[in-house]
């Protein structure tokens, strides 16, 4: 199960309490105090493992505690500090305080880690507490408590490449090909109901992440069909791969083409002045060359790459394209490649 929006409730451990305690020695009738202090309760931490790709291992799990930690003890002791909670969670996914409403961090690379909820600190025992004039206090400090908040997380997926298209544009079915992922295919819209990430090997070991998100459709930004909501996830891509069905079973491909370059464009300025390549798919179909050139007029231009999904036909030539663009955009905008949303 996809699963790319989730609230959890963190909590640090609370501070041991510190100790009240008196040395008792033989021939050291007064020994003094020797209470030692709490130990520091555990934090919280989320880190991205590049192992997941959905937020469905926090569905069910929503509070997350650290450990507190021990209270001091005698003879100075003091008392063992809280382990810490690691929250896995996949790279790309955006930590927000809900109440604050406010982006804590964005985890990009995997293995980066943030602490969203410190430890609190031990309190102190009563030999802290000794002076010249109190030589023999009878306080101690509790363990100041954990901090507590709640996270609302949002998965943005990572992808070098994005496909956008219509529905049943033959957008699966090109991922299917050109990489190990299996997305849902069959002929009836909205097959695909979230993103599927897949990767393409290229020669000379190099290798692209795409992402195919469900089919658009007029009015996606007001809630149409599956809506708008999975765009978010090719909001980090570097290019678009905005796939035509030449010839349609119903409409026209360049009014379809017009219709999604509108939706993004409703969606997010930004996302709409990506680099775009335009691939026309199902070349395989008979009739497909006279609408290829109607299409590539009313364009207005001639970089259009006729493909066939299905039987792979210039599917290569499109990846090795895509592959010089993306290198292209990271060297002329590399904040840009590492992900729109930043640092907080």
């Amino acid at each position: 199960m996809f699963i790319d929006r989730a609230e959890i409730y963190v909590k640090g451990g609370d501070g041991g309490a510190g100790c009240v305690a008196f040395r008792r020695e033989k021939y050291v009738p007064r020994g003094g105090p020797d209470g030692g202090d709490g130990g520091r309760g555990g934090s919280v931490y989320l880190e991205a493992d590049e192992n997941l790709n959905t937020l469905m291992d926090l569905v069910g799990h929503h509070h997350w505690k650290a450990e507190p930690g021990r209270p001091g003890m005698g003879k100075n002791k003091t008392g063992r500090s809280g382990r810490d909670r690691i929250v896995r969670v996949p790279p790309g996914t955006l930590i927000y305080d809900k109440e604050a409403d406010l982006l804590l961090k964005d985890l990009v690379e995997p293995g980066q880690r943030v602490c969203v909820a410190r430890g609190g600190k031990g309190g102190r025992g009563n030999k802290a507490f000794a002076t010249s004039t109190e030589q023999a206090p009878q306080e101690a400090e509790p363990g100041l408590p954990g901090q507590e908040r709640v996270l609302r997380l949002e998965l943005k997926l990572i992808a070098d490449v994005g496909l956008v298209g219509m529905p049943n544009a033959g957008k699966s079915t090109l991922l299917s090909r050109v990489s190990a992922a299996r997305p849902k295919i069959a002929d009836y819209p909205f097959t695909t109901r979230h993103p599927v990430l897949g990767i393409a090997e290229l020669r000379n070991h190099r290798r692209i992440v795409i992402a195919d998100i469900p089919g658009l459709i007029e009015g996606a930004h007001e809630g149409s069909g599956l809506g708008d909501e999975f765009l978010r996830h090719i909001e980090r891509t570097s290019v678009l791969i905005h796939l035509v069905d030449i010839l349609p079973p119903a409409g026209d491909p360049f009014e379809h083409y017009e219709v999604i370059r509108g939706e993004l464009s409703k969606y997010s300025p930004v996302l709409a002045a990506k680099p775009e390549i335009v691939a026309v798919n199902k070349m395989d179909l008979t009739d497909a060359g006279e609408a290829l050139r109607e299409f590539r007029e009313r364009l207005g231009d001639e970089r259009v790459f006729a493909i066939s999904a299905v039987t792979g036909h210039g599917v290569p030539e499109l990846l090795e394209h895509a592959y010089r663009v993306v290198q292209e955009y990271r060297e002329s905008a590399p904040a840009a490649a590492e992900g729109e949303a930043g640092e907080p």
